[in-house]
């Protein structure tokens, strides 16, 4: 059995309320031999299952069933390659502005730095050559200085982040704003319509890396998924 099994057979048991809310369960050389695995499998199963918040593990305490199970959410970021491609359509990315620069004030405390010029881009993202989402993205070159050479013609600058720089965290805010006349010329979109705005900025090492800002087409509906 392998502990993705395992995992099935735990949560399963949580459940039916075989253990129930803050019960101990059984100790992993116990579980390894009534399951017919290594003791180091059920480690692996019942520690995953603890960072997913069902489980409570304490050294030489045991490891007991959440009194309050919870959901550890996990920070993701989508390629819009992807996003496009999966909806059957043909994807594209013009970059309409590449310039080192200061960041307006705003920019500056969501980036946690000073008013030192870093990268901005400035990109429109197309679904069979429609308008699908505009973004304005600013990264720090002090963190990523190969950002400076990076070929955003061949690469859209969303999969170049994802692909080549890690991140520890971050964080996003969603809004709505109404199109105007700029927005509206690019989204090819009447002024005044309905916009979901993205906000979303990642860190690593305790550094912001990048901040972005996408504004999606009107109609645009988001989905979310634990």
């Amino acid at each position: 059995m392998g502990w993705q099994a395992v995992q099935d057979e735990v949560r399963a048991r949580i459940s039916r309320r075989v253990w129930k809310p803050g019960a101990l369960i059984p100790h992993e050389a116990e579980l390894a031999r009534e399951l017919g695995c290594a003791r180091a499998t059920v480690n692996r199963a019942l520690r995953g299952l603890a960072e997913a918040g069902l489980l409570e593990r304490r050294r030489k305490a045991g490891t007991r069933v959440a009194l309050t199970p919870f959901r550890r959410a996990e920070f993701t970021i989508p390629l819009i390659r992807d996003e496009i491609e999966g909806r059957g359509q043909r994807f594209g990315c013009q970059v309409l502005s590449r310039v080192l620069r200061a960041p307006p004030p705003e920019v500056q405390a969501r980036m946690e730095g000073g008013d030192a010029p870093i990268l901005y881009l400035a990109a429109l993202y197309t679904a069979d050559n429609a308008p699908y989402v505009c973004e304005d993205r600013w990264i720090n070159t002090h963190a990523i200085p190969a950002a400076l050479e990076a070929d955003f013609t061949a690469i859209s600058p969303n999969e170049w982040l994802v692909r080549e720089v890690p991140f520890d965290g971050g964080d996003f805010t969603l809004s709505a704003l109404a199109a105007d006349a700029g927005l509206a010329e690019r989204l090819d979109c009447a002024a005044g319509s309905g916009l979901l705005v993205l906000d979303r900025r990642t860190w690593h090492a305790g550094q912001v890396i990048t901040s972005v800002r996408l504004v999606f087409h009107p109609g645009y509906r988001m989905h979310s998924q634990t």
